[in-house]
């Protein structure tokens, strides 16, 4: 008589990866009111939290808007590989830790700079990504003056390294031109929509 064979349970497929948009461009082309914007039309996307070395700006709060760590503690990290993509920009040091893309969502939106994005295209290949361009660097540099978030000495800095970052958007398929906020954001929203479906309807 033959005994019945126990078999294994089925192995379950594995759970499909959270897609993610990477949306980069040079400092003060408007990436944050984009994404803030792009978040309130399509609730499926979470915004990836940053680690940088710059002290917080007044405001800010660990967690929400950056995770403020030491120069110490980032280099820590790095050495650990917890991150996905890292760089210096203007003086401090920036990256995307791997558990940001580990949460459940629809979609993750990385606000990164243009050597970060580099890494994630490698790294990453399936991501979306994004170049955010302004009109001019003369129409940058008034915002990054109107923002009134960073010294003369930093803006000086950020429009010196600006023309290297422009010539960057010829890597990006996509590449969407800052000019009109509502323009520049609809078609943020068409490709959101791709991953996280169409916008909801806003309540009246």
């Amino acid at each position: 008589m033959q005994r019945a064979r126990l078999l294994p349970p089925p192995i379950a497929p594995a759970a499909p990866p959270t897609p993610v948009l990477v949306i980069t461009g040079p400092s003060g082309v408007g990436k944050g009111t984009l994404i803030r914007l792009l978040l309130g039309r399509c609730p499926g996307l979470q915004l990836s939290v940053s680690a940088t070395t710059r002290p917080p700006r007044e405001g800010e709060v660990n967690g929400r808007e950056y995770h403020f760590l030491s120069r110490s503690d980032f280099d820590q990290r790095v050495e650990r590989r917890e991150f996905i993509e890292h760089a210096e920009y203007a003086g401090n040091r920036y990256g995307t830790l791997r558990s940001e893309l580990e949460r459940p969502a629809g979609g993750i939106v990385l606000e990164i700079e243009i050597q970060g994005a580099r890494q994630v295209r490698e790294t990453l290949p399936e991501a979306v990504q994004v170049f955010i361009a302004p009109p001019s660097l003369e129409d940058l540099q008034e915002r990054l003056v109107g923002r009134a978030s960073d010294s003369e000495e930093q803006i000086a800095r950020r429009m010196e390294v600006a023309p290297v970052e422009m010539a960057a958007r010829e890597e990006f398929s996509t590449v969407v031109v800052n000019e009109d906020l509502d323009a520049a954001l609809a078609e943020l929203a068409s490709l959101a929509a791709k991953m996280c479906g169409p916008d909801e309807p806003e309540s009246s």
